[in-house]
């Protein structure tokens, strides 16, 4: 999957290939197996080109990696803590992307949401 994420655009077996044998010996059919394991996984989808398939990630790196915090916090019996537990391991980058995370889902306030606020802050 780190391959198909990387180009982000639909991938062949033999472009696959071609990216890991720069880093190891792997043959063709390994790497066809995998790919079709993943198609049949859901995790990617294919299109026949000629003899072959190009093959494109569902979702991105980012959505796969939210569903897998998600399943695990899940599994949790105490959510908070699991939280907390979590929130101990993070790097100071990575509580800074967690701010800026939930300063950008966090919905302003409306005034609908304040019935007794005013445009000019006085609630009259």
């Amino acid at each position: 999957m780190t391959r198909v994420w990387k180009w982000n655009r639909p991938v062949t077996v033999r472009e696959v290939l071609e990216d890991l044998q720069k880093e190891r010996s792997i043959a063709y059919t390994t790497v066809m197996t995998v790919l079709d394991n993943l198609h049949q996984k859901g995790w990617v989808r294919r299109e026949a080109e000629g003899r072959a398939y190009r093959y494109e990630a569902v979702s991105t790196r980012a959505a796969y990696a939210a569903a897998l915090m998600n399943e695990a916090w899940s599994q949790s019996d105490n959510a908070a803590a699991a939280l907390v537990a979590f929130f101990g391991m993070m790097s100071e980058e990575q509580r800074q992307a967690l701010t800026d995370a939930v300063r950008i889902v966090q919905l302003p306030e409306t005034s609908d949401e304040n019935p007794g606020s005013t445009e000019d802050g006085t609630g009259r």
